[in-house]
Order: structure tokens, then C-alpha cells, then sequence
């Protein structure tokens, strides 16, 4: 059994003598996924949240507590960083109605006598918390997942690469709850306009292939159209049965179509 190198011959928690260990470069990546509602991801997109840039501020924490991980975990080395980045990826949730959220990815180096791969993540955990703190009040079930060291190099083990792993399988949304029971004022009046939910699939299907057909985006064309892309985002992924007829309107006359063609198949 590897003996463990935070404690000594009688059990007691210790830093680490590096003194004798040469100072080579060295540097470390790690990731975590910050995973939320589509709609939520919009605001993020649409820079509409009341907080303030989320990314901008993301990245800064990352980087922040990068430089200050030996404050934060015992017995880690303070370590003269001489670069850091975080880096913030938006990811739409794909067609498979898999996650959508944000990836966060950071990269820190250091010249000197031990690794930065606790610098590396510990700067992506902060960045996801931050990330957190700045939507919690839109979505409170958001999950932060797979945070994990993707790569490092320098020193005496030389290079390591994170196998690949099935992603994001962590990340997948619970079904949340509905934390009340409709009032009667609250129960939908069935009318003529409301059809069975195999058509509604129908309908998203022949949407998404008009989208691809016509190279469109949801980002792009709810921009265009003067919507919130999250309006897209309900539809696509079975959150609402269907578009309103002014979204409708709108889409279509940015797509300078009918109405009725963005659902032909």
C-alpha cells in the first residue's frame, strides 16, 4: 500500500517537505459542469441577468481562488502561480433532451517544486459556485457535477490525460416536483386549439428539421425575432406543448415564411 504523504510515522497531519525536489514546469486542467433549465441557460446567452455579467464574474472567482488554494485547503503548498485561465462554454442541451448548462474549464502553471493540480480545481469548483450564486434566485435546482482533473504535467510523474468518460452522465436533470396542487382557477380549459401530444411531438419534429433546413439557431433567431431563446428552448425539449401565435408570428416573419411552413416537414 502506498504510504499517504500528509502524515507522519505517528499518524499527524503534515505538509509535504518539496525542499529537496527539483523546480521543473508544471501545469494542470480541470473542468466541472454547472447544469440548469435551457431557459435559465438564455439569460446567461442574452446577458439579462440582474447580477451582472455571470461568465465575467466566473472566470475572475476561478482565478481567485486558484491563487488562493492554500488558504482554502489544509496542507496544500502556496504556490507562486505564474499563469491562470478559466475558460466558461454555454452548452445547449442536445437534441436527446440531455443537459444543458455550462462547462468550465481552467488551466493553471506554475514553475516549481510541486504540481497545481489542486490550484486547477479548486478555481473550477469556485467559478461553479459563483456561477450558482448568480442564478440561484431563477433556478434553485441547479446541479454542479463532474468536476474532475482532465490533465496534468511537470514533475517526477510526468504527464497524465483523464480517460475518456461518458459524458455528463451525472448531469442529467431530475424530474422536479410540482410543489402545489392546482387550484380550480388554475386547471386548464380544454379547447379546439389544444391537440393530443403525439401531434405537439409531431409539430417539434417538423420544427427542429425547418431549423435545420434553413440553417437557423435558437440563439440567432429568437434574437432576430425579438423573443427570449428560451421560448425555442420550451418548445424543442417538451418543457411547453407549443409556441404561442405570437411567438409563432414573430419566427415566421423572421424567417420570412407562413406560419405554417415552419411546421412542414
Amino acid at each position: 500500500m502506498t504510504k499517504l504523504t500528509h502524515t507522519d510515522d505517528e499518524g499527524q497531519a503534515r505538509m509535504v517537505d518539496v525542499s529537496a525536489k527539483a523546480a521543473t514546469e508544471r501545469a494542470a486542467t480541470a473542468e466541472a459542469f454547472i447544469c440548469m433549465a435551457p431557459e435559465t441557460l438564455a439569460l446567461i446567452a442574452d446577458d439579462k441577468v440582474a447580477k451582472g455579467d455571470v461568465l465575467a464574474a466566473a472566470r475572475i472567482a476561478g482565478i481567485m481562488a486558484a491563487k488562493k488554494t492554500s488558504d482554502l485547503i489544509p496542507l496544500c503548498h502556496p504556490l507562486n502561480i505564474s499563469s491562470a485561465t478559466v475558460d466558461c462554454m454555454l452548452v445547449p442541451a442536445p437534441d436527446d433532451d440531455g443537459p444543458s448548462g455550462v462547462r468550465v474549464r481552467a488551466t493553471v502553471k506554475v514553475s516549481g517544486t510541486t504540481g497545481v493540480e489542486m490550484e486547477a480545481l479548486t478555481a473550477v469548483s469556485v467559478a461553479a459556485l459563483t456561477i450558482y450564486d448568480m442564478m440561484k434566485a431563477v433556478e434553485r435546482g441547479i446541479v454542479i457535477s463532474d468536476v474532475r482533473l482532465i490533465s496534468k504535467e511537470g514533475g517526477k510523474s510526468g504527464v497524465y490525460r483523464a480517460s475518456q468518460l461518458a459524458p455528463l452522465r451525472a448531469s442529467r436533470r431530475p424530474n422536479l416536483a410540482v410543489s402545489h396542487k392546482p387550484k380550480a382557477s388554475e386547471v386548464t380549459i380544454k379547447t379546439a386549439l389544444q391537440v393530443p401530444a403525439k401531434d405537439h411531438a409531431a409539430r417539434r419534429d417538423a420544427f427542429r428539421r425547418f431549423m435545420s433546413a434553413h440553417g437557423l439557431t435558437a440563439h440567432a433567431w429568437a434574437k432576430d425575432a425579438g423573443l427570449p431563446v428560451g421560448a425555442i428552448y420550451s418548445f424543442l425539449h417538451g418543457r411547453t406543448p407549443s409556441l404561442n401565435k405570437t411567438e409563432e408570428e414573430k419566427l415566421a416573419a423572421s424567417a420570412k415564411v407562413d406560419v405554417q411552413d415552419l411546421y412542414r416537414s
